[in-house]
């Protein structure tokens, strides 16, 4: 099944970079293993796969700990403060920094064991509220606020879009995402990079592909549905 599925959304990949006129280089799948057993993202591995996102702490860290140490683990839920340190230095990316007060705690925790932290600032486009992230309004701000914290380096923007029958519905909110990095891209602000774009799961990743997604974040797509029973 995981061979088959990998296929499908690879070649949907390959096509919505070709009728957007980029490369698929420029697009990193990440497969979505939250609730999945080890076993299941083994066999993705196998079939060549390294990169792999998780979105609770502790389930990352044993992952981690009985996997191939050559895989790169995403962090890609809502982080709270007292699990950052199962997350530094496991994660080659935290995609779901949304305030001052977490980017501190995770600059606090890399300073105590002297590491650095590449994150995504994480912006709510479409101002759900039973999501997290801060509007588009607030998202330079807090950019240049934490851009100051010396151990932290943003490497971009991301977000979780509504969930939608009709993916279309979701091109405004890549769009608009696509835009802002644009524009804090035109700011110049120092330790802040935007080659990042984390957008898209798997009811609209070719969508945000055709948007300008860097990453799309892909879990039932490639491993079925999710067991929240584990």
């Amino acid at each position: 099944m995981i061979q088959e599925n990998l296929k499908k959304v690879e070649e949907e990949i390959r096509r919505a970079c070709e009728r957007a006129g980029r490369s698929e280089q420029d697009v990193t799948l990440v497969c979505v293993s939250k609730t999945k057993p080890a076993e299941m993202i083994q066999e993705a591995y196998d079939l060549g796969k390294r990169e792999f996102g998780e979105n609770k702490a502790q389930e990352m860290k044993e992952k981690e700990e009985i996997l191939p140490k050559d895989i790169h683990w995403h962090f890609i839920g809502h982080l709270q403060t007292n699990k950052i340190k199962y997350v530094l230095g496991r994660a080659c990316l935290i995609h779901s920094v949304d305030s001052l007060h977490l980017a501190q705690a995770i600059e606090a925790e890399c300073q105590k064991r002297e590491l650095e932290a590449d994150i995504l600032v994480e912006i709510n486009v479409a101002r759900e509220a039973s999501k997290f992230g801060l509007g588009i309004e607030g998202a330079e701000q807090l950019i240049r606020d934490i851009s100051r914290l010396s151990h932290l380096h943003i490497q971009g923007l991301m977000t979780v879009a509504p969930f939608v029958e009709e993916p279309e519905e979701n091109r405004i909110i890549f769009r608009q995402l696509k835009q802002l990095s644009v524009d804090i891209k035109g700011k110049n602000i120092d330790n802040v990079n935007m080659n990042v774009l984390s957008m898209g799961m798997t009811g609209d990743y070719q969508v945000a592909i055709e948007e300008g997604a860097t990453h799309v974040r892909v879990g039932t797509g490639i491993f079925g549905e999710r067991n929240y029973k584990r």
